[in-house]
């Protein structure tokens, strides 16, 4: 049989007081990230499962919420500060950083405008598209620089996923699957490319409403993606 070792008391003790440290440690260093949508599926559907997709440790120190508001432009920025200022109250600390993302769609350009600004002023990151959040979508395939309404978005990317999965693809708004699809046929590092191009066209201009087709969408994935580093 084989002998016990007893380990003394004091040592127990200190090895407690180093776990104890530990797990501070880590509290410490957890970070929180609150992500507003304007829409209640489409975007949430993505950053869900954006989010999903992360290395397993990634979650371990960040805290990513999300969610949809079914609000438009300014109500919804509105909406964000409210859900950040509830929840920053009832949990007792800040957000590391707080997101909107809302689209411009055919809402009054005073009214977006407005929206961004707000947003700004109350230190929320701005991840807006004009037209559509879709545009995103599209900047996996290709570079689109001329004007589009959101109509023209479905079509586009029905050519472009049909085209790569070699059989006729639908689009549908609110598609849950629309992440994996664009991870597996699209290229995500060009599209965020892509973006900052279109962003750069407009750079020295604040009238956002004008800012056709543009997508401030890249900021938010990028930050995202850092976290796996």
């Amino acid at each position: 049989m084989a002998r016990k070792i007893k380990i003394d008391n004091a040592i127990l003790k200190r090895r407690a007081r180093k776990e104890q440290q530990r797990k501070k440690g880590q509290r410490a260093i957890r970070r929180f990230i609150l992500i507003v949508c304007e829409g209640e599926k489409t975007e949430p559907n993505y950053f869900n499962a954006f989010k999903e997709d992360l290395p397993k440790g990634v979650l371990e120190n960040y805290t990513i919420e999300i969610d949809g508001t079914g609000r438009n432009t300014l109500n919804m920025v509105e909406k964000a500060i409210r859900i950040r200022n509830t929840r920053e109250k009832g949990h007792g600390r800040k957000y590391d950083q707080v997101w909107v993302v809302f689209d411009r769609d055919s809402f009054p350009a005073q009214q977006f405008n407005e929206a961004i600004r707000r947003a700004e002023n109350e230190s929320l990151r701005n991840a807006w598209s004009n037209e559509a959040f879709e545009i995103w979508y599209l900047l996996h395939f290709h570079f689109f620089q001329n004007g589009m309404s959101r109509e023209d978005y479905k079509p586009l990317i029905e050519r472009e996923l049909s085209a790569k999965m070699a059989s006729a693809f639908k689009y549908e708004k609110n598609m849950p699957e629309m992440y994996m699809l664009l991870k597996k046929y699209g290229d995500r590092e060009q599209a965020i490319s892509w973006a900052m191009a279109l962003d750069q066209i407009f750079a020295s201009r604040t009238d956002f409403s004008d800012h056709n087709p543009c997508t401030k969408v890249y900021l938010l994935v990028q930050e995202l993606l850092k976290l796996k580093f």
